[in-house]
């Protein structure tokens, strides 16, 4: 069974969608710059974690939702997560 994965593309589709980013902000190299210094409030981050649990089938822990303050470390969660909900 192939594992989806989750995408820095997928990311800044649901953070457009989502919480109305700007697509100039989200680029590579915004990777490691925390969602507060790319101008993300904390329900526009609430947003993104419904639609990415809706989209995907998962389920974030709020906890490590909230420990991933980059978008690198939230497309990470969102991968381990998703890893192991296929295993």
């Amino acid at each position: 069974m192939t594992r989806p994965t989750f995408t820095f593309e997928d990311l800044k589709d649901i953070l457009r969608e989502g919480a109305g980013a700007d697509p100039d902000t989200l680029q590579q190299t915004t990777l490691d710059a925390t969602f507060v210094d790319l101008g993300f409030e904390s329900l526009a981050l609430l947003e993104t974690l419904s639609r990415i649990e809706r989209q995907y089938d998962i389920a974030l822990d709020d906890t490590a939702f909230t420990g991933a303050s980059t978008p690198r470390a939230l497309i990470a969660l969102v991968n381990e997560q998703l890893n192991s909900a296929v295993a």
